[in-house]
């Protein structure tokens, strides 16, 4: 048995309940998103029963669950899905819709000699507040909808040498950070499938197309932080079957000097940003890509508290 199914195996619970007992070294750090941060073992284990107090029928389900090694020989399991259930109690005082609720995730964990070393895991947390109706800042340009799985409805039967799809991924962001101009139209088409699918974090919101991903993340995101920088030799793609996949705590580093993305005044202000990232490749192009951005720790370099607004809103 590879490497991967081994441990893919071995994160078998994991996949249903997400706890890491039982699977995880003793000092196995969890990296969370903003406000929970690095924490050890107990720690999440706390901030899951929190979460299955504000949902007491809790349900983590799984779309994407891909393995493989990154460019030091890391051995990577990716977890794309999302939490759902009653929301029937508050959580970080989100105030409970008591209907369904989503809450969707990227879990990435770092597995060697049959234990979790580490993780990295990314909540979209606005995703929630928006569906309580108490999102404090600005509308998202992109589609706000429950985000889908793999189109080709094989995200949990990923398998194979993901080495083409690595080089496409690969290729693609080396032209995203080679191109002097600062918004690489000309690289999109290679690279991209005429119909993708961006998937980004609630508050900017799911793009279609080459033109929308331009319009509704792209020129926005570019316009504000021209001399965006990816930390590719601090992160970890990886890839398996027609699949890759991206961690990075932080993953970019950028300066807000302009433009409109978020809605933000840029004033030369220097940022870290977590993105964790999946894409699919289809046809040798990229037809979807599903992407978290930890907006709230972005918000709080910045000095805004997203929760203390949030809050003077519910109230």
């Amino acid at each position: 048995m590879s490497a991967e199914r081994l441990a893919k195996e071995l994160l078998r619970g994991v996949r249903a309940t997400g706890r890491l007992e039982g699977v995880a070294a003793a000092a196995c750090p969890v990296h969370l998103a903003h406000p929970f941060e690095t924490m050890d073992l107990a720690g999440y284990g706390a901030v899951l029963d929190d979460l299955g107090a504000a949902f007491p029928d809790l349900e983590r389900r799984v779309t994407i669950e891909m393995a493989g090694r990154d460019g030091k020989g890391q051995l990577w399991v990716g977890h794309g899905g999302y939490w759902c259930g009653l929301f029937a109690a508050p959580f970080l005082d989100i105030p409970p819709t008591r209907r369904m609720a989503v809450l969707r995730f990227h879990d990435f964990f770092r597995v060697d000699e049959g234990r979790v070393l580490e993780m990295q895991s990314l909540w979209d947390l606005p995703e929630l507040m928006m569906q309580a109706g108490v999102w404090p800042l600005s509308p998202s340009l992109g589609r706000e909808f429950h985000v889908p799985g793999p189109a080709t409805q094989d995200g949990l039967r990923v398998a194979g040498d993901g080495a083409d799809a690595l080089k496409v991924v690969s290729d693609m962001l080396n032209g995203l950070g080679n191109d002097p101009s600062g918004t690489p139209r000309a690289t999109m088409a290679q690279f991209w499938h005429e119909h993708m699918s961006w998937y980004g974090p609630s508050g900017i919101g799911t793009a279609r197309g080459i033109d929308g991903f331009r319009a509704h993340h792209q020129a926005p995101f570019l316009g504000g932080m021209p001399d965006r920088s990816a930390r590719m030799d601090e992160g970890h793609l990886f890839a398996e079957g027609s699949y890759v996949g991206f961690t990075g705590w932080p993953g970019m580093d950028v300066t807000l000097t302009g433009g409109t993305w978020l809605g933000l005044p840029g004033a030369g202000q220097k940022l870290e940003m977590r993105s964790l990232d999946f894409w699919r490749i289809e046809e040798g192009k990229i037809a979807e890509n599903w992407v978290l951005v930890d907006l709230l720790h972005v918000y709080t370099q910045l000095g805004v508290d997203v929760l203390a607004r949030m809050r003077e809103l519910a109230d």
